[in-house]
C-alpha cells in the first residue's frame, strides 16, 4: 500500500522530490480506439474526482482532467485520507459502482523500491493504488475501509526518474535467479492494474517506455483486463505481463468486473507479437470441491489453444489464496456468495502479515497437498508450463 518508508532496504535516500519533470522525457500519449470503446465505458465510466491540489495541478493531472469534461472534482487533503469515500460504510451496498465511476488523483510523497525476490527482483513505486475491477479476494482494500477505486499518481515522472536510477545503481544481473535469468525485474503494478490505469492515463505506457530503453531490467505486471491499446505501446521484450487465470467457474464468481478467462488466454499471442514476455499466474487457488477436475480443464485449454512460441517462452506462478478478516466482513456486505468459497476456517489459519494485518490462508498441510496435486496436474496437461514460484 501506499505508506511511507525512510529508506529502502538497499540504503537508498527516500526520493525526496515529487515532481521531476526535466529529468524524464515528455510523457507520451497513448490515444487508443479502445479506450474510447463501450467496453472501456462499461469498466470506468469516471463521474466524481477527488483529487489533491497538486495531483490537478500536475502534467499527468491536467491531462486526465482533459480526458473527463465535465466531472465534479472535489479537493481532498490526502488521497489516502477521504471520509466520505474510504470512511462511508454506505459505500459497501455499492461497492462495484463506486469503483466504476469514482477516481482519485494523489501525489506519490514517498517513492521506495522494496526487494522482493519472489515474483520479481524488486516492487517499484506504483503508478496507482486500487482499481476498476472487484476481485473479491484482492488484498489491496484491506487496508482501505469502504471503498477502493483506482487512485492514480500523477508524479509520474519523479516515478520513473526514481526507478531509473534504481537499475542504473544494480547494473547487471550476475547471477540468474526465479524472476529471471539475466534481468532485473521491477513490478510496476503491485497494488493496482496497469491494463485497467491505461483507460483514463498514461501512466503504464511511461513506465513501458521507460524500460524499453533499461537493458540490464525488465518491467512486470499482472493482469486480469485485456486492454488492446497496450499492444501499440512497443515493449521490446523488456515488460512482462502476466496474466492471471483461474478455473471459469471460480472466475464468475470472484473476478468480478474482469475479461473473461478464455479471452485473457487468447489475448497471450497477441500480446506476444506486440513485444511483450507472456507469462500467467495461476491465481488465487481456492480450494473447493472439484477444484482438481476444474484446474484439469483448464490446463488443457491453454495446453489446446496456446501456439508454440507462446509456450516456448511461458512461466507461470502458483498462488494459493490468502484473505483477511476486514475485507470479509466488506464482502459480506455486498457479494456475501464469494464467501462461500473465500472464508473456509476449518481449512485455514491466521498469519499476521508484515503490515500487522492479520490474514488467512491455508493450513500449512492442506496447502502443501493441494501444491503437490496442482504440480502433478501441470506435468499431466502443461508440460511446457515452468513454474518460477509456488506461493
Amino acid at each position: 500500500m501506499d505508506q511511507p518508508a525512510d529508506r529502502t532496504d538497499s540504503g537508498e535516500p527516500e526520493q525526496q522530490t515529487l515532481f521531476e519533470w526535466a529529468d524524464t522525457a515528455p510523457a507520451q500519449t497513448v490515444d487508443g480506439t479502445f479506450r474510447h470503446s463501450p467496453q472501456a465505458r462499461r469498466m470506468l465510466d469516471v463521474r466524481e474526482v477527488y483529487a489533491e491540489p497538486a495531483a490537478l495541478d500536475s502534467p499527468r493531472g491536467r491531462q486526465i482532467m482533459a480526458r473527463l469534461p465535465g466531472v465534479r472534482v472535489t479537493e481532498v487533503a490526502s488521497h489516502w485520507q477521504i471520509p466520505s469515500l474510504h470512511g462511508n460504510d454506505g459505500n459497501i451496498g455499492r461497492w462495484a459502482r463506486t469503483k466504476t465511476e469514482t477516481l482519485v488523483l494523489g501525489v506519490k510523497h514517498k517513492l521506495v523500491t522494496r526487494p522482493n525476490g519472489r515474483s520479481a527482483d524488486w516492487i517499484a513505486p506504483g503508478a496507482s493504488n486500487g482499481c476498476a475491477m472487484a476481485c473479491a479476494y484482492c488484498y489491496v482494500p484491506r487496508r482501505k475501509g469502504y471503498a477502493n477505486p483506482i487512485t492514480l499518481f500523477t508524479n509520474i515522472e519523479a516515478i520513473v526518474a526514481h526507478v531509473r536510477r534504481h537499475v542504473h545503481a544494480r547494473g547487471p544481473k550476475t547471477e540468474p535467479n526465479q524472476c529471471d535469468p539475466k534481468a532485473w525485474v521491477y513490478d510496476i503494478g503491485e497494488n493496482g492494474d496497469c491494463s485497467v490505469d491505461a483507460l483514463v492515463s498514461d501512466n503504464t505506457a511511461d513506465l513501458v517506455a521507460a524500460f524499453r530503453h533499461l537493458p540490464t531490467a525488465k518491467a512486470s505486471f499482472a493482469t486480469k483486463f485485456v486492454n488492446p491499446d497496450l499492444l501499440a505501446l512497443d515493449p521490446r521484450g523488456r515488460t512482462r505481463v502476466r496474466f492471471s487465470v483461474m478455473p471459469a467457474d471460480d472466475a464468475r464468481l470472484l473476478d468480478i468486473r474482469t475479461t473473461p478467462v478464455p479471452e485473457r488466454i487468447a489475448a497471450a499471442a497477441d500480446f506476444l507479437d506486440a513485444g511483450y514476455e507472456v507469462h500467467f499466474n495461476l491465481s488465487p487457488v481456492v480450494l473447493r470441491p472439484g477444484w482438481e477436475r476444474d484446474w484439469a480443464d483448464l490446463l488443457t485449454h491453454l495446453d489446446d489453444v496456446l501456439p508454440t512460441r507462446v509456450k516456448d517462452q511461458a512461466a507461470a506462478e502458483i498462488i494459493m489464496l490468502t484473505h483477511n478478516q476486514a475485507l470479509h466482513e466488506v464482502n459480506l456486505g455486498w457479494h456475501p456468495r464469494a464467501e462461500d468459497l473465500l472464508w473456509q476456517p476449518e481449512i485455514q489459519e491466521t498469519k499476521r502479515s508484515q503490515n500487522g494485518a492479520l490474514n488467512v490462508r491455508y493450513a500449512l498441510e492442506t496447502k502443501q497437498r493441494s501444491l503437490v496435486r496442482l504440480r502433478h496436474l501441470l506435468s499431466a496437461h502443461a508440460p511446457w508450463l515452468r513454474i518460477r514460484y509456488a506461493f
